[in-house]
């Protein structure tokens, strides 16, 4: 479908400065003089930190036999799980969320429990931590290479920062068939263990796209002969009568506060979800399952009016 566009410091304040400065020199001479122990705090081991910091893995990571299993279910890609050595009899559980895990290819390697301590973010760890493979995202050229030349659907996300939120959004894309996502590359959710949860595994069926600049992806979508539309509580058209339908770049905004004016500008137009209710409206998730099945229903010519 081809596309057509649419002041200084005064002389007492720097002498104020001045006294100060001379008291600090004062105040860390005798801090030398007295050593480091002189304050009531012992020295600090040499390489303490250094060893503290070597224990934690790096990357995402998942405490606890529920969280672990839990990711297990959601094929959440994991790389290796630190197993505490038994200190005595046996723990059936344990060990049956080990043989899983050794059974779904994860390496297992049996540390003393102090290792755990030292790796856990809370310390509830239940005697496993297990380390997650960093995801692989896809380029926006991947993106728009799965759309290839037809009706499309490729969702952009302005700074959407909730991980659940993210995930969901993500199912529902993959549902309908959508080419992608695209996602900021900061202040943004990414995919960690909550998004996989909350996608069903999704995140691993489509191509999500990470950009330095999301106003500029939008462009080269439009290149591409995408049009695009901010879903805005304030726009003047909703759902029903705006045109959905075709190879579309669906904008959808932040939890707080919404798409940014930036991204409205760059936008073809916008729509809006009709209600009657009271509450304000649908979080970011659900009005996007909305709208991707509104898009599904147009393309799909299941339309009375032919829209």
């Amino acid at each position: 479908m081809a596309r057509n566009q649419p002041s200084g410091r005064s002389r007492d304040q720097r002498g104020r400065e001045g006294q100060r400065g001379g008291r600090d020199r004062d105040r860390d001479r005798d801090r030398d003089r007295r050593g480091p122990g002189a304050q009531g705090r012992p020295p600090r081991a040499e390489g303490s930190r250094e060893r503290h910091r070597d224990a934690r893995p790096s990357g995402d990571v998942i405490e606890g036999r529920r969280a672990v299993a839990e990711a297990l279910e959601a094929s959440v890609p994991l790389r290796k799980a630190l197993v505490a050595k038994a200190s005595g009899e046996e723990d059936p559980t344990l060990e049956k969320l080990v043989r899983r895990l050794e059974g779904s290819g994860v390496e297992c390697e049996r540390v003393p429990k102090a290792v755990l301590d030292a790796a856990s973010s809370h310390g509830a760890h239940q005697g496993i931590i297990v380390r997650t493979r960093p995801f692989e995202y896809a380029g926006l050229a991947d993106v728009i290479a799965a759309a290839g030349s037809g009706d499309a659907l490729v969702v952009v996300l302005d700074h959407v920062t909730d991980e659940g939120n993210f995930g969901a959004i993500v199912r529902s894309a993959e549902v309908v068939g959508a080419a992608g996502v695209v996602i900021a590359n900061a202040r943004a959710a990414t995919v960690g263990v909550g998004a996989y949860k909350t996608s069903a595994g999704a995140v691993l069926h489509i191509p999500i796209a990470q950009v330095p600049n999301l106003a500029r992806a939008l462009e080269d979508l439009k290149s591409a002969g995408f049009w695009a539309c901010a879903a805005s509580e304030h726009a003047e058209q909703d759902v029903w009568h705006a045109p959905l339908g075709g190879r579309l770049a669906l904008v959808m905004g932040s939890e707080g506060s919404g798409v940014s004016r930036l991204m409205l500008e760059k936008c073809d137009f916008s729509c809006r979800l009709p209600q009657r209710g009271r509450v304000e409206s649908l979080n970011v998730a659900q009005a996007t399952t909305v709208l991707c099945y509104e898009w599904l229903r147009r393309v799909s010519g299941e339309s009375d009016d032919g829209r």
